[in-house]
């Protein structure tokens, strides 16, 4: 998607720095994703004590190491 945005030309430097993109589009790039991975982070975090789950981690292991037999 195509779009114009006016940032300060300092913000920009700054951006630009912090990523060590040479190019002011991938310094945005980078920048936003890494904010987008960020901000579901925080979404994960707060969902700390909300779920039910059961940890089973021996049932997981005999199915992995069932799919693996499987798959030889």
């Amino acid at each position: 998607m195509r779009t114009t945005l006016t940032i300060d030309d300092t913000v920009i430097s700054q951006v630009m720095q912090t990523t060590g993109r040479a190019n002011p589009l991938d310094a945005i790039r980078e920048a936003l994703q890494s904010y987008l991975q960020q901000e579901k982070l925080k979404q994960v975090i707060a969902m700390r004590g909300q779920l039910d789950l059961q940890d089973d981690w021996r049932a997981l292991r005999q199915l992995d190491t069932f799919a693996d037999t499987q798959r030889k």
